[in-house]
């Protein structure tokens, strides 16, 4: 049986309203409307992955739950965040009575199932807030000296923005990538090894791709022994990533010393003025 929005399907007193909602995240994904409960069925959309005793949002902590359910749009809707944008307002627009969404999997929103419907609009719209996430590799600790003497110029340069550093070998790949989603610009850094970056870095900037983020800033550094490929190969990657590097990134040769590292708290400070621009 073909169903397509719209449809509906009649069961004693109460109705069925199915809701396509193609790539959300599946091909096959359909939203259905439960009428006299007031119930939203909505398959992946608006969940989470997140299990806890307590079935509703309002038994447990609300930061919590958002904070999941943002790292769950970050890393699995966002790829299709334009239509994910034009089914929720189609949604709204049908102006369901609403008591509660139940997704497939993560808490039910009963409190307030408008909530979550707002920060989908929000984060399916170019989402940014004032926060720029570091993320980097490093072999000798090199690498991680310029990522904090970075750090430390943005701070310097704008107190009001956050920064947030990220290890990408040791801290998990789908906290990283939240943390990029949330911010408007990303700052990447690897050692050159083998005239090119790290596995733990290519793995980020291969999954940073496949996000599809728009209206982001970014730029590159690292550290190298040799030869120093790492930081171009990064830009080319962010561009790749439809991330827009605002310069052509930094290095240091060997473990930097004082004056590379205040070379690197001076591109700190430089990079928060170059996403003004």
């Amino acid at each position: 049986m073909n169903v397509k929005t719209g449809d509906t399907l009649e069961l004693g007193e109460t109705t069925l309203t199915f809701i396509e909602a193609t790539m959300l995240h599946w091909p096959d994904t359909m939203f259905c409307y439960l009428s006299g409960e007031e119930i939203l069925f909505s398959n992946d959309g608006f969940g989470q992955h997140y299990a806890t005793e307590s079935l509703y949002d309002d038994q447990v902590c609300i930061a919590e739950v958002l904070q999941e359910a943002e790292k769950y749009y970050a890393n699995i809707i966002a790829p299709f965040s334009p239509l994910c944008n034009r089914k929720v307002k189609e949604v709204v627009a049908m102006n369901l009575p609403l008591k509660m969404i139940c997704p497939s999997h993560g808490i039910i929103w009963r409190n307030n199932p408008g909530l979550i419907i707002e920060k989908y609009l929000q984060w399916s719209d170019n989402y940014q807030e004032d926060q720029v996430t570091i993320v980097y590799d490093t072999m000798w600790q090199s690498t991680r000296l310029m990522a904090q003497a970075i750090a430390d110029g943005i701070r310097e340069q704008s107190p009001t923005t956050t920064v947030k550093i990220y290890n990408a070998a040791l801290n998990d790949k789908n906290d990283i990538l939240t943390e990029v989603f949330h911010s408007r610009a990303v700052l990447v850094g690897s050692p050159t090894i083998n005239n090119g970056y790290s596995y733990a870095i290519a793995g980020i900037l291969e999954m940073l791709k496949g996000m599809k983020l728009k209206k982001k800033k970014g730029a590159a550094f690292g550290s190298y022994g040799w030869s120093g490929e790492a930081s171009k190969l990064i830009t080319e990657h962010l561009k790749a990533a439809g991330i827009e590097p605002v310069n052509d990134g930094i290095r240091a040769q060997w473990v930097p010393d004082q004056d590379a590292l205040e070379q690197s708290r001076q591109f700190g400070r430089e990079f928060v003025k170059q996403l003004e621009q």
